[in-house]
């Protein structure tokens, strides 16, 4: 009899000793390259979201703005040199111009003159070629003007800051000021500081800097045998206890089940299709989630837990169950 009151209580509720505390982790980076300048938080401290954790040395990023802001007083120079260069091609257009009108017109009296040999056909030759210098002289102004005028962006009335080499430098000139800004190094969420840097750290960009454990988001990854999870299902209550506070029971709820087991997620997971194996049973990660609770002793990532699962399933020996 007791055998089989035994038999049916059994199966309904499911424990693991192998579960711990987890809470979300987030890798703080720096945008820019540079030496740590200076530390603004100790380790294990709390932050709030958008505190300043640490800065980096500002001072080779002051000296790249100053030489975009160079760079940029430049092409503004540049600019107009050329605004008064198109100008002075203009001038000269126009006086090259008259010279060549001029020269036609003594060519022509030339002609005149060695019609009625009056002077020499070498004379005339000579004022033929000084109307054709001039008009070679005009062609390669004009060439130069509209190459001038290419450089301007196409015409000389076109304002410098729509000018792509001009919107160049003005990208720049932010890039390094948006580095600048970057600088400084803030927390993206609130949580406790862990691994902080230290003081003449050289730090590359995108590597991680530090580490915060973020706040108020805990949980409970119970890793439990495959062959204890047949009837556990998301939603069903859980009881949570703590190795570091024995007699403090907590209560949650399964919130999800991992869809590999832990072994599926290994650096090289096992390879099991050859001939000589050894049956492992599996374990697979089941999330639980924490009601709030008052009056609880503080949680922190890592701490090692109890957890049983509530399946509500029921036996049944010859149409009985309990």
């Amino acid at each position: 009899m007791g055998v089989g009151v035994a038999y049916l209580k059994g199966g309904r509720f499911v424990q693991t000793d192998n579960a711990y505390v987890k809470a979300e982790k987030v890798a703080i980076s720096a945008e820019v390259a540079g030496r740590v300048h200076e530390v603004l938080v100790q380790e294990n401290k709390t932050v709030k979201a958008g505190q300043a954790l640490f800065r980096l040395d500002p001072e080779p990023f002051h000296v790249a703005i100053a030489r975009a802001e160079a760079r940029l007083a430049q092409v503004r120079t540049d600019f107009a040199a050329l605004k008064a260069s198109y100008r002075a091609k203009q001038a000269e257009i126009t006086l090259a111009t008259t010279r060549h009108t001029f020269a036609k017109r003594d060519q022509q009296r030339q002609a005149d003159l060695v019609a009625k040999n009056f002077i020499s056909a070498a004379r005339f030759e000579e004022s033929q070629q000084t109307a054709d210098l001039a008009v070679q002289q005009i062609t390669a102004l004009e060439q130069d003007l509209h190459r001038i005028a290419e450089t301007l962006g196409g015409s000389v009335d076109t304002p410098v800051e729509s000018h792509p080499t001009y919107r160049t430098a003005v990208a720049e000139l932010n890039k390094v000021k948006l580095d600048l800004a970057h600088t400084e190094v803030r927390a993206s969420l609130a949580g406790n500081v862990n691994k902080p840097p230290r003081l003449g750290q050289f730090i590359t960009a995108g590597s991680v800097a530090m580490a915060l454990v973020v706040s108020g988001d805990l949980w409970i990854e119970a890793n439990y045998t495959e062959t204890d999870l047949t009837y556990v299902q998301p939603g069903q209550p859980a009881v949570v206890r703590i190795d570091t506070y024995p007699g403090v029971t907590w209560h949650g709820t399964v919130d999800s089940l991992s869809p590999a087991t832990s072994a599926e997620f290994a650096v090289i997971p096992a390879q099991n299709a050859t001939g000589n194996w050894v049956k492992i049973t599996q374990r697979v990660p089941v999330r639980i989630r924490l009601d709030a609770e008052p009056n609880t002793p503080p949680l922190r990532a890592g701490l090692s837990a109890v957890v049983e699962i509530d399946t509500g399933h029921r036996r049944r020996l010859f149409g009985f169950a309990l």
